[in-house]
Protein backbone atom coordinates (compact mmCIF):
# COMPACT_ATOMS: atom_id res chain seq x y z
CA UNK A 1 0.00 0.00 0.00
CA UNK A 2 1.55 3.10 -1.00
CA UNK A 3 0.97 6.45 0.51
CA UNK A 4 -0.08 9.53 -1.16
CA UNK A 5 0.11 13.11 -0.04
CA UNK A 6 -2.52 15.31 -2.11
CA UNK A 7 -2.83 19.44 -1.75
CA UNK A 8 -5.40 21.11 -2.74
CA UNK A 9 -7.38 17.49 -2.45
CA UNK A 10 -11.46 19.02 -2.25
CA UNK A 11 -12.20 19.42 -5.08
CA UNK A 12 -11.59 19.21 -8.91
CA UNK A 13 -7.87 16.82 -9.89
CA UNK A 14 -7.62 16.78 -6.01
CA UNK A 15 -11.04 14.77 -5.24
CA UNK A 16 -10.21 12.59 -8.67
CA UNK A 17 -7.26 11.70 -7.81
CA UNK A 18 -7.85 10.91 -4.01
CA UNK A 19 -10.60 8.40 -5.62
CA UNK A 20 -8.22 6.57 -7.94
CA UNK A 21 -5.50 5.93 -5.54
CA UNK A 22 -8.23 4.78 -2.58
CA UNK A 23 -9.79 2.72 -5.45
CA UNK A 24 -6.37 1.35 -5.98
CA UNK A 25 -5.99 0.23 -2.60
CA UNK A 26 -3.57 3.09 -1.77
CA UNK A 27 -3.82 5.24 1.11
CA UNK A 28 -4.09 8.96 0.59
CA UNK A 29 -3.38 12.34 2.99
CA UNK A 30 -5.97 14.46 1.24
CA UNK A 31 -5.36 18.12 2.29
CA UNK A 32 -7.01 21.32 1.70
CA UNK A 33 -7.74 24.40 4.01
CA UNK A 34 -11.27 22.67 4.63
CA UNK A 35 -10.46 18.95 5.26
CA UNK A 36 -14.42 18.67 6.08
CA UNK A 37 -15.00 19.34 2.58
CA UNK A 38 -13.05 16.22 1.13
CA UNK A 39 -14.70 14.00 3.39
CA UNK A 40 -17.64 15.77 1.82
CA UNK A 41 -16.04 14.95 -1.65
CA UNK A 42 -14.98 11.56 -1.42
CA UNK A 43 -16.94 9.83 2.05
CA UNK A 44 -15.11 8.25 4.97
CA UNK A 45 -12.37 5.20 3.80
CA UNK A 46 -10.43 3.23 6.34
CA UNK A 47 -7.01 4.47 4.08
CA UNK A 48 -8.08 8.28 3.73
CA UNK A 49 -6.76 11.07 6.16
CA UNK A 50 -7.95 14.31 5.94
CA UNK A 51 -5.52 16.93 7.05
CA UNK A 52 -6.26 20.58 7.20
CA UNK A 53 -3.67 22.55 4.64
CA UNK A 54 -3.29 26.42 3.94
CA UNK A 55 0.13 25.76 1.90
CA UNK A 56 1.14 29.49 2.37
CA UNK A 57 1.60 27.87 5.58
CA UNK A 58 4.85 26.62 6.23
CA UNK A 59 4.59 25.14 10.22
CA UNK A 60 0.72 23.64 8.85
CA UNK A 61 2.85 22.32 6.04
CA UNK A 62 5.05 20.55 8.67
CA UNK A 63 2.50 19.59 10.78
CA UNK A 64 0.58 17.79 7.91
CA UNK A 65 3.88 15.89 7.00
CA UNK A 66 3.84 14.75 10.38
CA UNK A 67 0.41 13.72 10.51
CA UNK A 68 0.74 11.45 7.52
CA UNK A 69 3.94 9.78 9.03
CA UNK A 70 2.56 9.46 12.37
CA UNK A 71 -0.81 7.48 10.97
CA UNK A 72 0.42 5.72 7.87
CA UNK A 73 3.99 5.61 8.49
CA UNK A 74 5.65 6.79 5.36
CA UNK A 75 5.08 8.98 2.16
CA UNK A 76 5.24 7.70 -1.60
CA UNK A 77 3.76 9.93 -3.65
CA UNK A 78 3.49 13.81 -3.34
CA UNK A 79 1.25 15.47 -5.33
CA UNK A 80 1.30 19.71 -5.29
CA UNK A 81 -1.79 20.08 -6.71
CA UNK A 82 -2.85 23.33 -4.87
CA UNK A 83 -2.86 26.32 -6.99
CA UNK A 84 -4.95 28.93 -9.04
CA UNK A 85 -5.46 31.02 -12.54
CA UNK A 86 -4.44 34.66 -12.99
CA UNK A 87 -6.26 36.16 -15.92
CA UNK A 88 -5.58 39.35 -17.57
CA UNK A 89 -2.25 41.11 -18.89
CA UNK A 90 0.69 41.31 -17.13
CA UNK A 91 0.55 45.26 -17.13
CA UNK A 92 -2.83 44.58 -15.39
CA UNK A 93 -2.05 42.57 -12.78
CA UNK A 94 -1.69 44.73 -9.17
CA UNK A 95 1.35 43.64 -6.93
CA UNK A 96 -0.81 42.03 -4.57
CA UNK A 97 -2.51 39.80 -6.07
CA UNK A 98 0.53 39.21 -8.15
CA UNK A 99 2.19 38.46 -4.69
CA UNK A 100 -0.68 36.37 -3.85
CA UNK A 101 -0.57 33.72 -6.61
CA UNK A 102 3.17 32.86 -6.26
CA UNK A 103 2.27 32.61 -2.40
CA UNK A 104 0.23 29.97 -3.20
CA UNK A 105 1.55 28.63 -6.79
CA UNK A 106 5.46 28.74 -6.07
CA UNK A 107 5.73 29.21 -1.92
CA UNK A 108 3.45 27.23 -1.32
CA UNK A 109 4.69 24.30 -3.50
CA UNK A 110 8.08 24.81 -2.10
CA UNK A 111 6.94 24.76 1.78
CA UNK A 112 5.34 21.53 0.95
CA UNK A 113 7.97 20.12 -1.09
CA UNK A 114 10.25 21.17 2.50
CA UNK A 115 8.33 19.89 4.58
CA UNK A 116 7.74 16.08 2.69
CA UNK A 117 11.11 15.52 1.20
CA UNK A 118 12.89 14.68 4.96
CA UNK A 119 10.91 11.46 5.10
CA UNK A 120 11.50 10.07 1.29
CA UNK A 121 14.95 10.81 1.87
CA UNK A 122 15.13 8.77 5.11
CA UNK A 123 13.00 6.16 3.03
CA UNK A 124 15.32 6.59 0.09
CA UNK A 125 12.30 6.45 -1.94
CA UNK A 126 9.39 8.63 -3.40
CA UNK A 127 8.08 10.22 -6.33
CA UNK A 128 7.03 14.27 -6.42
CA UNK A 129 4.65 15.15 -8.88
CA UNK A 130 4.15 19.01 -9.10
CA UNK A 131 1.39 19.71 -11.23
CA UNK A 132 2.30 22.85 -13.45
CA UNK A 133 -0.05 23.26 -16.51
CA UNK A 134 -0.01 23.85 -21.08
CA UNK A 135 0.98 27.21 -19.78
CA UNK A 136 4.11 26.04 -17.90
CA UNK A 137 5.63 25.36 -21.11
CA UNK A 138 4.11 28.06 -23.16
CA UNK A 139 3.15 31.71 -22.32
CA UNK A 140 -0.04 32.99 -23.37
CA UNK A 141 -1.68 36.36 -23.80
CA UNK A 142 -3.73 37.19 -20.66
CA UNK A 143 -2.42 34.30 -18.73
CA UNK A 144 1.31 35.84 -18.02
CA UNK A 145 1.37 35.80 -14.37
CA UNK A 146 -0.10 32.69 -13.93
CA UNK A 147 2.16 30.99 -16.99
CA UNK A 148 5.29 32.83 -14.67
CA UNK A 149 4.65 30.72 -11.35
CA UNK A 150 4.08 27.39 -13.87
CA UNK A 151 7.62 28.30 -15.50
CA UNK A 152 9.20 28.85 -11.93
CA UNK A 153 7.39 25.27 -11.18
CA UNK A 154 8.76 23.45 -14.57
CA UNK A 155 12.53 25.03 -13.34
CA UNK A 156 12.33 23.38 -9.68
CA UNK A 157 11.05 20.48 -10.78
CA UNK A 158 14.18 19.74 -13.45
CA UNK A 159 16.45 21.15 -10.86
CA UNK A 160 15.08 18.55 -8.19
CA UNK A 161 15.14 15.90 -10.47
CA UNK A 162 18.66 16.32 -10.62
CA UNK A 163 19.41 16.82 -6.98
CA UNK A 164 16.85 14.09 -5.25
CA UNK A 165 17.88 11.07 -8.11
CA UNK A 166 21.04 9.85 -5.80
CA UNK A 167 18.00 9.49 -3.08
CA UNK A 168 15.85 7.42 -5.08
CA UNK A 169 13.20 10.27 -5.12
CA UNK A 170 11.88 10.63 -9.08
CA UNK A 171 10.08 13.77 -9.56
CA UNK A 172 7.68 15.00 -12.45
CA UNK A 173 6.19 17.73 -14.20
CA UNK A 174 2.95 17.20 -14.71
CA UNK A 175 1.43 19.54 -17.73
CA UNK A 176 -2.80 19.42 -18.12
CA UNK A 177 -4.09 21.39 -21.19
CA UNK A 178 -7.72 22.26 -20.46
CA UNK A 179 -9.98 20.13 -18.86
CA UNK A 180 -13.79 20.36 -17.56
CA UNK A 181 -13.03 21.39 -14.21
CA UNK A 182 -13.97 24.59 -12.32
CA UNK A 183 -10.57 25.69 -13.35
CA UNK A 184 -12.28 28.89 -15.73
CA UNK A 185 -14.99 28.63 -12.77
CA UNK A 186 -14.61 32.20 -10.26
CA UNK A 187 -13.74 29.88 -7.28
CA UNK A 188 -10.21 28.55 -8.78
CA UNK A 189 -10.08 31.93 -11.27
CA UNK A 190 -8.72 35.17 -10.42
CA UNK A 191 -9.41 37.88 -12.82
CA UNK A 192 -7.38 41.49 -12.88
CA UNK A 193 -10.36 44.08 -11.83
CA UNK A 194 -8.11 46.62 -13.57
CA UNK A 195 -8.23 46.90 -17.27
CA UNK A 196 -6.85 48.85 -19.75
CA UNK A 197 -9.00 50.39 -22.93
CA UNK A 198 -5.75 49.79 -24.91
CA UNK A 199 -5.58 46.12 -24.32
CA UNK A 200 -9.34 45.63 -25.55
CA UNK A 201 -9.40 43.63 -29.14
CA UNK A 202 -5.99 42.77 -28.78
CA UNK A 203 -5.31 39.04 -27.54
CA UNK A 204 -4.79 39.44 -23.74
CA UNK A 205 -7.96 41.42 -23.87
CA UNK A 206 -10.14 39.20 -26.27
CA UNK A 207 -8.79 36.15 -23.62
CA UNK A 208 -11.31 37.14 -21.03
CA UNK A 209 -13.60 36.63 -23.17
CA UNK A 210 -12.27 33.30 -24.46
CA UNK A 211 -12.20 32.07 -20.70
CA UNK A 212 -15.62 32.82 -20.09
CA UNK A 213 -16.82 30.75 -23.29
CA UNK A 214 -14.58 27.81 -22.94
CA UNK A 215 -15.49 27.26 -19.22
CA UNK A 216 -16.85 23.59 -19.09
CA UNK A 217 -16.10 23.29 -22.86
CA UNK A 218 -12.88 22.54 -22.23
CA UNK A 219 -11.38 18.88 -24.65
CA UNK A 220 -9.66 17.31 -21.16
CA UNK A 221 -11.93 14.05 -19.78
CA UNK A 222 -10.39 15.35 -15.77
CA UNK A 223 -11.82 11.45 -14.99
CA UNK A 224 -9.43 10.01 -17.33
CA UNK A 225 -6.35 13.11 -16.26
CA UNK A 226 -6.44 10.93 -12.81
CA UNK A 227 -6.46 7.10 -14.40
CA UNK A 228 -3.28 8.90 -16.12
CA UNK A 229 -2.10 9.99 -12.71
CA UNK A 230 -2.35 6.43 -11.50
CA UNK A 231 -0.34 4.92 -14.71
CA UNK A 232 2.49 7.58 -13.93
CA UNK A 233 2.82 6.46 -10.89
CA UNK A 234 2.82 2.88 -11.66
CA UNK A 235 5.39 3.49 -14.22
CA UNK A 236 8.89 1.67 -12.82
CA UNK A 237 10.64 4.53 -14.78
CA UNK A 238 8.51 7.90 -14.64
CA UNK A 239 9.19 10.93 -17.10
CA UNK A 240 10.71 14.15 -15.89
CA UNK A 241 7.24 15.99 -17.66
CA UNK A 242 4.47 14.19 -18.49
CA UNK A 243 1.74 16.30 -20.65
CA UNK A 244 -1.66 15.51 -20.77
CA UNK A 245 -4.17 16.44 -23.51
CA UNK A 246 -4.30 16.50 -26.71
CA UNK A 247 -3.57 20.50 -26.89
CA UNK A 248 -0.40 20.10 -24.65
CA UNK A 249 0.92 17.72 -26.80
CA UNK A 250 0.64 19.96 -29.95
CA UNK A 251 1.65 23.16 -27.82
CA UNK A 252 5.30 21.20 -27.07
CA UNK A 253 6.07 19.90 -30.80
CA UNK A 254 5.02 23.61 -32.08
CA UNK A 255 7.27 25.17 -29.46
CA UNK A 256 9.93 22.76 -30.08
CA UNK A 257 10.04 23.22 -33.60
CA UNK A 258 9.52 26.86 -33.34
CA UNK A 259 12.72 26.87 -30.98
CA UNK A 260 15.15 24.84 -32.85
CA UNK A 261 14.17 26.78 -36.15
CA UNK A 262 15.10 30.00 -34.25
CA UNK A 263 18.00 29.03 -32.85
CA UNK A 264 19.22 27.58 -36.19
CA UNK A 265 18.39 31.12 -37.70
CA UNK A 266 20.71 33.24 -34.68
CA UNK A 267 23.25 30.35 -34.31
CA UNK A 268 25.83 32.39 -35.31
CA UNK A 269 25.31 35.45 -33.23
CA UNK A 270 25.01 32.79 -30.25
CA UNK A 271 28.12 31.25 -30.67
CA UNK A 272 29.96 34.29 -31.25
CA UNK A 273 30.13 35.72 -27.83
CA UNK A 274 32.82 33.42 -26.37
CA UNK A 275 36.18 34.14 -26.10
CA UNK A 276 38.68 33.11 -29.06
CA UNK A 277 39.76 29.71 -28.40
CA UNK A 278 43.94 30.64 -27.83
CA UNK A 279 45.90 28.27 -30.51
CA UNK A 280 49.15 26.60 -28.70
CA UNK A 281 51.91 27.19 -31.43
CA UNK A 282 54.39 24.19 -31.56
CA UNK A 283 57.73 24.40 -30.02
Amino acid sequence: MRVWFITGASRGFGVLMTKEALAAGDAVVATARNPEAVVSAVGDHPNLLSVALDVTDEAQARQAAGAAVDRFGRIDILVNNAGYGLLGAVEEAGAEEIERMYATNVFGLLKVTRAVLPQMRKQRSGHVLNISSIGGYTGYPGWGVYCSTKFAVEGLSESLAIELEPFGINVTVVEPGFFRTDFLADNSLAISPATIPDYVGTPAGNMRDFAAAANHAQPGNPAKFAAGMLALVNSAKPPLRMPFGSDTVAVLETKNAHVAKELDEWRTLALSTDFEKETVSPH
